[in-house]
Parts: structure tokens; C-alpha cells; sequence
């Protein structure tokens, strides 16, 4: 049976594209059901219409609170019948009501091995701090900033001529692949 799944994300969205890319090359069981976007302007927005999926963009700045906000986000997932919700770039923290409805179903890519560097700069923490090595973590998200049980992880060296856009680009080089992997693995176990 064919799963369908949320993605959220806030910037460009090439962690979108790449997860997309995925659904269709590896014939995944799994239908993108929803982008969930909270930057009206966001470039990840096109890129989510130009393969026909559907759009919902929410400016928290609209809204009283996050839960009301949250809210009119967890009608849209229930709607569509959404079973997990993949986060690509989101740069928002989920709150009790998408948690609660989305127990375990809710999964988060950070540009870091975790528990280092959590938070919004994982890269260039990681980079400032002189580490021999990063990497990319993907974990189920809880109440907390990057705290959620850890899904896998994958290592990417830091290289004595590395900058820090170097860096980056092979972070998010390994991000481009490594998402999809999991996905594809979540989804043979059963867990989405």
C-alpha cells in the first residue's frame, strides 16, 4: 500500500528535489503528498509546483500563536491522509500539536553527527570547532532542538584545505543521497 508523506521545508529546497527524485526513480511506495512551507517567497515553492505537488504555505506571522498556525497545518496533513512527515530544511521548531498527532512519524535531517552541534549551524559550528569529522544525522523529532532518537547517521570528513563552502557543499552533497536511503529504508521496515 502506497504511503503518503509530508515534506516541510524553508529555503531553497534542493533536500525537497532530492527526496522527490527518489519517489519517482526508485519507484518508492510512497507519494508526496503536501509541501508545508512558512516563507511565502521560499524557492523550494516552485520547485515543488513544477512537479505538481500540492503547496501549503503558512506565515506563522499570521497566526496568534504557533498552535493555531499548527493547526490549520495538521487539518491540511489529515486531509490528504498524510502517514509520516519528512523535514527538509525546515527552520521552524515542530510543536505539541504536530507532535502529538505525528507520535514517532515526524523526521529531521541535521547537517551534523548529533548530539554535537545541534541548531541552526551545525556546519559552521562544526567547521569553527576544527573536528577531523561531521556528517549528516537524520532522528526523529521531539520537544527539544535536535534531541529526538537518532535514525542513522553518516560520517563526512573534514579535510585540512576544506573552507567552510567546501564543507558545506559535500554535507549537502551527502544530505542529497543519504535522506533518500533512509526513506527508502523506513519504508521497508514498515515505519512510514
Amino acid at each position: 500500500m502506497t504511503k503518503t508523506i509530508a515534506i516541510f521545508a524553508s529555503g531553497n529546497g534542493t533536500n525537497f528535489v532530492a527526496l522527490q527524485r527518489a519517489v519517482v526513480d526508485r519507484q518508492l511506495p510512497v507519494n508526496v503528498g503536501l509541501l508545508v512551507c512558512d516563507q511565502p517567497n521560499a524557492p523550494v515553492i516552485k520547485k515543488a509546483q513544477a512537479v505538481n505537488v500540492p503547496v501549503l504555505i503558512v506565515n506563522f506571522h499570521d497566526y496568534q500563536n504557533k498552535a493555531a498556525a499548527e493547526a490549520i497545518i495538521l487539518t491540511a496533513l489529515q486531509a490528504r491522509h498524510v502517514d509520516a512527515v519528512l523535514l527538509a530544511g525546515y527552520m521552524r521548531i515542530i510543536g505539541p500539536t504536530l507532535l502529538d498527532a505525528y507520535p514517532h512519524k515526524i523526521i529531521n535531517l541535521h547537517p551534523a553527527l548529533l548530539p554535537h552541534f545541534p541548531g541552526r549551524h551545525g556546519i559552521e559550528d562544526a567547521f569553527a570547532a576544527g573536528v577531523k569529522e561531521t556528517g549528516v544525522t537524520i532522528h526523529y523529532i521531539d520537544a527539544g532542538i535536535d534531541t529526538g532518537q537518532i535514525i542513522e547517521q553518516r560520517v563526512v570528513p573534514v579535510y585540512p584545505t576544506d573552507t567552510l563552502t567546501t564543507l558545506a557543499t559535500r554535507i549537502h552533497d551527502c544530505e542529497h543521497q543519504f535522506y533518500p536511503d533512509v526513506l527508502q529504508t523506513l519504508i521497508t521496515k514498515g515505519a512510514i
